[in-house]
């Protein structure tokens, strides 16, 4: 066997003082106070890796999908400068245009712009010095403009266009470095504060795990954040200066796993039964799981962890592409969310409005709810509730004819209005349009929480959750009143996160509104 780490796609966050969900910048202003590891570390023990920027998984997620949004500049600069090219060269103007004046043109930027994608310069791998990269642009600038000059000069005898071609080719290559000197000095920023270095933990304090510690200090590309070892007799303290946090039923429900992007699984390849418990624990999780494979050799630890310490932006090819159906998922939330917003500004002033003149109390409730990986965001709603029985942890579910919903919030309910200030959420990237709900934090079914109902359960955050899902528009809506509810619920939130596509979530939007009217029968 290769000695490598394979990764294997298996699947609360920081308070304050006084309970409330730390963001981003909350718990960057507690490291700085009482040290990376002691903030999420109750025994207060610091390690040797502290971030100088805290980002959760969803944060550092959006700085990689930067590369498409490079690209999409990249192509409107490439295609506006061959349409200005173009329709100088043409003397009727560009409307015009020949097709030995036009195709030699549209030849050139379809070569330029496949070339960068197709050579990854959009990837921006951390070993790649800035000089190769630009000499790659000015590599793929000459194929292309010699590529367009051949064209015309098959296309026509007698061509002329050669000039113009030769000042395209030019401006195109001034054009793209301009603006990947840009890129290049945004991504080494995002380096330097370590939005691209990976965050993980390590399960086993072997000697496996102190030899990857002990590189990864060396290389400083990846942080490991914290050890879980169930065999909490025998482990030690500290492993290589990285605390020991606690065994691996205690990763389950650990406060990091929000600002984790990989558990690594590092304990002897021998110990088959234990790897297949530990796997079949882990698999519960939303996390990657990478699975380091004896890495005995000093080589095999450095190509372990350089493919742990792949911190490339969002690639562009090859197969199925999460990070390209996450870009497009987010630019759905943006275009669509953004005109709904403005759209029903009018309707939620009226709303807030009502809210306020029916019961005493603010028009909106906020409460704590699961994210992306686990992560706690605070989820708005028009208060739909009277004001003094606010359930903020949903440890009561809500059922027909409750005596705590308000006269409008029966309304509101029974038509998903109260959900319409979710759509700052989305705006903001916490939520998606479309995706599983989000469930409350600590939410209980009887007197159970319901996360601890089904193994399953934490797959559902994978993706981010939405205004409305796959299992919303199948009828599993509201409370969740028995296991058979949440096993339900989560099956078909698992079904939508393998299925997601831009087209299925364009169709659940498109029904969503029709099935919720619908359904009377749904407590909500």
């Amino acid at each position: 066997m290769t000695p490598t780490a394979a990764l294997l796609d298996v699947a609360a966050a920081p308070t304050d003082a006084d309970n409330r969900p730390l963001d981003a910048r909350g718990l960057q202003d507690m490291v700085e106070r009482d040290g990376a590891e002691g903030a999420l570390d109750p025994t207060g023990r610091r390690g040797p890796f502290r971030p100088e920027v805290w980002m959760n998984a969803r944060q550092r997620s959006a700085v990689r999908l930067a590369a498409h949004y490079f690209r999409a500049i990249d192509v409107a600069a490439v295609i506006s400068l061959t349409l200005l090219c173009a329709g100088a060269l043409a003397p009727a103007g560009l409307a015009r245009a020949t097709l030995a004046e036009a195709v030699p043109f549209a030849t050139g930027a379809a070569i330029l712009l496949g070339l960068v994608r197709s050579l990854d310069l959009y990837g921006f791998p951390s070993g790649r010095a800035p000089m190769l990269h630009l000499a790659a642009l000015a590599g793929v600038a000459g194929v292309a403009t010699a590529a367009s000059v051949l064209v015309g000069a098959l296309m026509a005898a007698g061509w002329s266009g050669v000039p113009a071609i030769l000042v395209w080719g030019g401006l195109a290559l001034v054009t793209l470095y301009g603006l990947h000197l840009v890129w290049l000095e945004r991504v080494a920023a995002w380096r330097r504060s370590g939005a691209l270095t990976p965050n993980v933990v390590v399960v086993g304090a072997t000697r496996h795990a102190e030899g990857l510690i002990r590189a990864a200090l060396k290389r400083r590309d990846v942080n490991v954040l914290g050890v879980f070892d169930d065999r909490a007799a025998r482990s030690p303290e500290t492993v290589q200066g990285v605390p020991v946090l606690g065994d691996s039923e205690a990763l389950l429900t650990h406060r990091i796993l929000p600002f984790v992007d990989r558990v690594v699984v590092a304990i002897d390849p021998r110990a088959e039964a234990r790897i297949r418990h530990l796997m079949a624990r882990l698999g519960v999780l939303p996390n990657q799981v990478t699975l380091l494979v004896d890495p005995v050799r000093a080589e095999d630890r450095a190509e372990a962890l350089a493919r742990l310490a792949d911190s490339r932006l969002a690639p562009l090819s090859g197969r199925r592409d999460d990070d390209r159906r996450a870009f497009n998922k987010r630019l759905q939330d943006l275009i669509v969310g953004g005109i709904a917003g403005l759209a029903l500004l009018p309707v939620m002033a009226l709303i807030a409005a009502l809210v306020k003149l029916d019961s005493p109390g603010p028009a909106l409730f906020r409460q704590r709810r699961h994210g992306f990986n686990q992560e706690e965001i605070v989820v708005w709603k028009f208060r739909t509730m009277k004001h003094a029985a606010a359930d903020a942890t949903a440890s009561r579910q809500v059922t027909q004819d409750d005596d705590r919903i308000t006269r409008l919030g029966r309304f509101l309910r029974s038509t998903s209005l109260d959900e319409l200030p979710q759509l700052l959420n989305v705006l903001k990237g916490e939520m998606s349009l479309v995706g599983p709900r989000p469930h409350a934090v600590g939410m209980k079914t009887g007197q159970i929480e319901s996360a601890r109902l089904v193994s399953d359960y934490a797959h559902r955050h994978r993706i981010k959750p939405g205004m409305t899902g796959w299992a919303a528009i199948k009828g599993s809506r509201g409370p969740l009143h028995s296991t058979q509810d949440v096993r339900r619920r989560v099956q078909l939130d698992v079904d939508y996160v393998e299925r997601q596509s831009l087209w299925l979530d364009l169709w659940i939007m498109l029904v969503t509104v029709p099935v919720l009217l619908g359904d009377r029968q749904a407590v909500r």
